[in-house]
């Protein structure tokens, strides 16, 4: 994916002499000005598409102690130019982070482009289950599951929606293994437990992805109403349940390129060797039935 100049996203007013008026990028407006100076083919490969004026998509975070870097991450999910609600799950966060949830909830949230809920868990449950009471809220058409530390780059989603408001796809998976997108250089023996658990995962549900774990999946709206309701894993169990369950449904799953900043133990990162057993447990269970 070629990176374009924010001023051009913006408007396409550089193109010409002319002064124009700035359009909202992914508008139908502004994808009918780039179409007409750039062509079909460029708009394309440099991933330019329109999005209906009645979309919404959803930003589904599943927040636990991340006090740290939960503010900067919902700046930078603000700032993508899509229309969309934030749906944040806290999962009995201890070390603040529900105290800056509170604050965020009394001085009020003015953003005619970004609305705000909040939910609680009254005990520590897991990823999982944050993801599925997330879903549960959501109203969106497109969900996307975000994690609140700043691994994943909130920047790089319109790209990941694009086969789908395109209508060719029902479900994307974010790759940090697929191309050529900047990638942390971390631990070893995850990259190897990844690898291994996304090829038993691929045996079982005959897809060829690269990257069963990676957080960034997105979902039309008929999906999370087919299989929301029949998420069952608490913690990180829910990848392969999710990935199971979208593949015996035989929707249509794209998988694209990611960047990826993975933290440190020390940074606060919290998936462990348990989870990984976790995983196998649960690739075999839903790989062999729903």
């Amino acid at each position: 994916m070629i990176a374009l100049p924010s001023e051009l996203l913006s408007s396409g007013a550089e193109m010409t002499n002319e002064p124009e008026t700035l359009l909202d990028p992914y508008s139908v407006e502004w994808f009918e000005r780039m179409r007409a100076q750039l062509g079909d083919a460029a708009c394309r490969t440099l991933g330019m598409y329109a999005i209906p004026t009645d979309f919404r998509l959803s930003v589904v975070i599943p927040v636990y102690n991340e006090r740290e870097t939960l503010m900067q991450l919902l700046e930078r999910v603000k700032e993508v130019p899509i229309p969309k609600e934030i749906v944040l799950v806290d999962d009995c966060s201890v070390d603040g982070t529900r105290d800056l949830l509170k604050e965020l909830e009394t001085s009020g949230w003015d953003d005619e482009k970004n609305s705000l809920s909040i939910h609680y868990h009254d005990v520590n449950q897991g990823k999982g289950a944050a993801v599925r009471t997330g879903f549960a809220k959501a109203t969106g058409d497109v969900s996307i599951i975000q994690d609140a530390d700043l691994e994943y780059d909130p920047a790089e989603i319109p790209r990941l929606l694009q086969p789908i408001i395109e209508g060719r796809a029902d479900v994307v998976f974010g790759s940090r293994f697929l191309g050529d997108q900047p990638h942390r250089v971390l631990y070893f023996w995850h990259y190897v437990g990844n690898r291994v658990l996304t090829t038993l995962s691929n045996c079982f549900t005959n897809l060829n992805l690269t990257d069963m774990e990676t957080c960034y999946k997105l979902f039309k709206r008929e999906v999370i109403e087919e299989i929301g309701p029949k998420l069952k894993q608490n913690r990180f169990g829910i990848e392969p349940e999710m990935t199971a369950r979208v593949s015996r449904r035989r929707y249509r799953i794209f998988e694209m390129s990611i960047s990826y900043h993975g933290r440190t133990y020390d940074q606060g990162k919290k998936i462990g060797v348990k989870d990984g057993f976790q995983a196998l447990w649960c690739i075999v269970r839903y790989g062999l039935a729903d």
